[in-house]
């Protein structure tokens, strides 16, 4: 048997990647030493890989599928599909975004105003279409990290650095004059493994599943009792991905109901609910919502 090649990636995303997986079926086990972790099903084989690296060589065909950010699949002018986004605002899956900052004593104020100077960045495939596609000439240089600094001690005119929040390009004495682009976390496949029936359904399967496990973690499931008279007033103040699910209670003018919402809302919806009669309400986790 030829199993799927799947690339985990290594670095600030894996064990959040890891903790997806379990969440959406698989276990995944490794030493510290290890680039090669076990996971409890034989039609896969794990790789650990840089995010840096991993849209490489998804498309040489040395993994047929892997876990990485569109920032370095674009970066690296990757030759894959992607199969689907992987976004969850409350993890490491939370949406990035790559910005272009400037001393915050700076007089720049739009990228044009850098027009000679020094931007330094990890992304530098990027940044220099960016500029070359604004007409604007600059000298894009590589940095191996630690780059707020280096625009900080004077070593760059500009930077272009990745960031949530822009709290810590703040705090390292910095502003945004620009935003570039947004990035999030990607499966991706080599597009010759998708060509393979079999692959092509491991690569789906694995999809789906953590698809619906990240949907999983923004949901709750919620039921409760209440009379069949009160009934409609409580359906007017639950939300839910389609109708409720709503039973008679036997041999009594009760029924139960029973639905997924989103977990924001219910600090929100259970005194709404309690003012309309409902009683017996309970909250539950989700694993997977499909």
């Amino acid at each position: 048997m030829n199993p799927l090649k799947f690339g985990i990636p290594k670095g600030s995303l894996e064990q959040t990647t890891q903790e997806l997986l379990k969440k959406s079926g698989w276990r995944i086990s490794n030493s510290s030493r290890s680039y090669f972790p076990s996971i409890d099903d034989e039609e896969i084989t794990c790789s650990l890989m840089r995010p840096q690296e991993m849209s490489r060589y998804v498309e040489l065909g040395v993994l047929d599928c892997g876990i990485t950010g569109k920032d370095w699949t674009l970066e690296n002018g990757s030759d894959v599909d992607v199969i689907c986004d992987l976004v969850y605002s409350k993890a490491s899956f939370r949406p990035t975004r790559w910005v272009l900052a400037v001393p915050a004593d700076s007089k720049v104020k739009k990228p044009r105003e850098l027009e000679g100077k020094r931007v330094v960045t990890e992304l530098v495939r990027f940044t220099r279409s960016y500029f070359t596609e604004k007409n604007i000439k600059v000298s894009v240089e590589f940095s191996w990290g630690a780059t707020e600094a280096k625009v900080a001690s004077g070593l760059c005119d500009a930077i272009v650095e990745v960031t949530e929040t822009g709290s810590t390009l703040r705090a390292n004495g910095l502003k945004i004059i620009q935003d570039l682009m947004q990035s999030n976390p990607q499966l991706i496949a080599n597009r010759e493994a998708l060509r393979d029936k079999r692959k092509r359904a491991k690569i789906d399967q694995i999809a789906l599943m953590m698809q619906g496990a990240l949907r999983a973690q923004a949901q709750v499931g919620i039921k409760f009792n209440v009379k069949q008279s009160g009934l409609n007033k409580v359906i007017k103040n639950l939300p839910s991905i389609t109708a409720p699910t709503v039973a008679n209670l036997y041999g009594t003018d009760w029924v139960a109901v029973e639905s997924v919402v989103p977990e924001v809302v219910v600090r929100d919806l259970i005194p709404k609910l309690v003012a309309a009669g409902a009683q017996g309400i309970i909250e539950y986790p989700l694993n997977k919502v499909i």
